[in-house]
């Protein structure tokens, strides 16, 4: 088992059962009705918990738009028991952004309603189970195994506009860290680093991993962590807690502890430019993880950002272990 690898393995298991958010699943799948259950509920192997994505579309789950107060209640307890707050008003912060897009586009398509629940599987200490809160801008997606936080990957975080320039919401930026702190680092290179760093003029359309069922490691292009000075090390630091503090402090902590112990394989690259305005990407890519950010569209105002783990996105990897051990022949 690499050095990585055992990290994980060893903070899963000193990790404390999530009781909040088990208890938090239960009492959701508890206010809905029968009828309603049926769409907030699917089978723990369901195909549809590896059918992810980011944009506006029909999905299944119970949306806020078809829940009454105390319903909504529960989902939102539910959301908030696997965040972090900054995590929470990070998401829902991003959800708003549909009355300022209903507003700039005047059009019925965009609304903060169409944002669905839906539990995998029969939340408990024991066993497997997960849950997933998503629509537009926003796919996060959890998985329990023997009551401990398995897997909080695919994350993904967008925002339209990323900086709101008028209206009542104006000066609003849910992802004001991850561009600035990463725009930083970039600004901060040497010429000679430069070469390494950015690895392209123009910036792709959008993240290169899309919503793939399973994310494929990027070319190993970028500055490799040894070749930035301490300073430089401690924003590409910075950065990293920026795109994981999202998640509550154990969860965050255990990713960044697993970025740590590989760092000598982690890069960091660029695409596009540096200004501010200008349309840019870029990536930390590690042995087992993914973070994209890209901010092109609407003239550099949107941003979409995800992290991924090459074999451990809705728990594979350890999943792989667990169902190894139940099964296993005794002796």
């Amino acid at each position: 088992m690499g050095l990585a690898n055992l990290l994980t393995a060893l903070l899963a298991a000193a990790a404390p059962a999530d009781t909040p958010m088990i208890d938090a699943a239960k009492a959701f799948l508890a206010a809905v009705g029968v009828e309603q259950k049926a769409q907030a509920a699917l089978p723990f192997d369901a195909e549809n918990r590896f059918d992810w994505h980011y944009i506006p579309r029909r999905r299944t789950g119970l949306p806020l738009a078809q829940m009454n107060d105390a319903q909504r209640k529960a989902a939102m307890d539910l959301l908030r028991a696997s965040l972090s707050e900054p995590g929470f008003a990070k998401a829902e912060t991003i959800r708003s952004l549909e009355h300022v897009l209903r507003a700039l586009e005047r059009s019925d398509h965009r609304d903060a309603e169409r944002y669905y629940f839906t539990v995998f599987g029969e939340p408990g200490p024991k066993g497997a189970w997960g849950w997933r809160y998503e629509g537009h801008h926003l796919s996060l997606n959890f998985t329990v195994v023997d009551g401990v936080v398995a897997s909080t990957t695919p994350q993904f975080f967008g925002a339209d506009p990323a900086d709101v320039r008028e209206g009542p919401q104006k000066g609003t930026r849910p992802l004001a860290a991850e561009e600035d702190l990463a725009r930083a680092l970039a600004e901060s290179l040497t010429p000679a680093q430069r070469k390494l760093a950015v690895v392209k003029d123009e910036a792709p359309f959008d993240i290169l991993t899309r919503a793939s069922r399973e994310a494929t490691p990027q070319e190993d292009l970028g500055i490799p962590w040894e070749q930035l000075d301490k300073a430089q090390q401690a924003q590409l630091v910075s950065l990293l807690e920026a795109h994981a503090a999202a998640q509550r402090p154990a969860r965050a902590q255990e990713r960044l502890a697993r970025a740590r112990a590989e760092k000598a394989d982690v890069r960091f690259a660029w695409m596009g430019g540096t200004r501010k305005g200008e349309g840019h990407y870029y990536r930390i890519q590690g042995r087992t993880f993914l973070i994209e950010y890209d901010n092109t569209q609407d003239d550099a105002n949107h941003i979409h950002t995800v992290w991924r783990d090459f074999k451990g996105d809705w728990g594979a990897d350890v999943l792989g272990e667990h169902y190894r051990h139940q099964h296993a022949p005794s002796r």
